[in-house]
């Protein structure tokens, strides 16, 4: 049996959470390894149920992650005699003790428009800090044995920003999983859905930031209060566009400003964060799910909303359209006037019908147990390698 140290210490929030909470069951099941996870305090309490699983939960400011991850890990996973490492942070060990597969999945370190975004709202010191975190980032895929994107149009991009091999391999996703939690949602949360179920309703998960684009998105409800004759849009969002409220550094005041400058108050619904095993009630109550994101490396609410039934209206993005295909709507990601196009279009019920249809057979493409067979042949690859050069050394 092949013991795997997984390093998900930089899992808090969005995909990184996604990802640990689906493959864990998964990897703990799988006959040929035994896992190791070092993950943030708290999160351990998800896991202690499953079977042979070792849990690592230190206690480690945010602001010395890095140092703790390059000087600390390498003794332990020599303490718990791993034979591979996964990290699963975006940053790899610089000198690993064991062979170390990488998994890359934040494309703000090679996007243009994030950089512009930034320089646009004067954030020059977020610029800085993720110039340099870009640096270690590209350095990470040199130090790694295998570094793997959770898209073809990522690894690619990778690949040419740094001239390394890139495997793409899908995340996935479970149904039944995602739909087992059948508990109520909130009072106040049934409530505010409750007032709008006569509406058009169209869902954004995500918490606040900046490569999202909430503002395209918020500066197209004019457009839409006026095109969808005789009922009304509401735009639900999983955050509230308040200071301290989200994770990170982002500021969501420029959008809250937008919000009340353009007069769409009463159009936007802030959920606030819904815990993930309530998700699927959230989609249940939409009629499309949209994202104007400028970049990303693979956007699991498409796969969720597809499975959900809901028709998808996407910024025109390479991952978007590689996870999709026919099965969504895209438009020119920072273009108001054109998501208001593509909304008004897919609240045709001619639109609608093919469109769940598309997505459903779409989003059964998407497996994470797939998945994990994949990372495990992956682990087999290092350590057959490992073993062979030991043997001819």
């Amino acid at each position: 049996m092949t013991h795997l140290f997984i390093n998900s210490l930089a899992a808090t929030a969005g995909g990184g959470l996604t990802y640990i909470r689906n493959v864990i069951p998964h990897l703990v099941k799988h006959p040929e390894v035994h896992v190791t996870l070092a993950l943030t305090p708290g999160l351990g309490q998800e896991f202690r149920g499953l079977p042979d699983v070792n849990l690592l939960e230190p206690e480690i400011p945010p602001a010395r992650r890095f140092w703790y991850e390059q000087q600390v890990l390498p003794d332990l996973i020599r303490q718990y005699r791993a034979d591979v490492l996964l990290s699963a942070g975006n940053f790899a060990l610089r000198r690993s003790p064991v062979p170390q597969i990488l998994l890359s999945r934040n494309s703000i370190y090679t996007s243009q428009d994030f950089y512009r975004d930034l320089r646009s709202r004067g954030e020059y010191r977020m610029w800085l800090d993720t110039r340099l975190r870009g640096i270690l980032a590209k350095r990470s895929i040199s130090w790694a044995d295998v570094t793997v994107a959770p898209s073809a149009v990522f690894a690619d991009e990778l690949m040419r920003w740094t001239g390394r091999s890139v495997s793409a391999v899908h995340h996935g996703f479970d149904r039944e999983q995602f739909t087992r939690d059948s508990s109520p949602l909130s009072p106040e949360i049934k409530a505010t859905l409750d007032s709008a179920e006569e509406s058009f309703k169209l869902l954004f998960v995500s918490h606040y930031n900046y490569y999202r684009n909430f503002e395209t998105l918020i500066r197209a409800l004019p457009a839409l209060r006026e095109e969808i004759a005789g009922r009304s849009v509401k735009l639900l969002l999983t955050c509230h566009l308040e200071p301290g409220k989200n994770p990170g550094a982002y500021r969501p005041e420029s959008a809250a400003k937008l919000v009340r400058d353009l007069g769409v108050s009463d159009m936007v619904m802030q959920l606030g964060a819904i815990p993930y095993r309530k998700l699927h009630q959230i989609y249940a109550r939409a009629d499309a799910y949209v994202t104007p994101a400028y970049t990303e490396t693979f956007a699991h609410p498409l796969v969720e909303a597809m499975s959900s039934g809901v028709p998808v209206i996407a910024s025109d993005i390479g991952v978007h359209r590689e996870i999709c295909r026919s099965a969504a709507v895209y438009f020119e990601r920072f273009s108001p006037g054109d998501i208001a196009q593509q909304v008004v279009r897919v609240a045709s019920d001619e639109a609608r019908a093919p469109m769940v249809q598309a997505g459903l057979q779409r989003a059964r493409d998407f497996s994470w147990k797939l998945h994990v067979e994949r990372i495990v042949e992956l682990v087999h690859s290092l350590t057959d390698s490992s073993a062979s050069s030991s043997i001819y050394s």
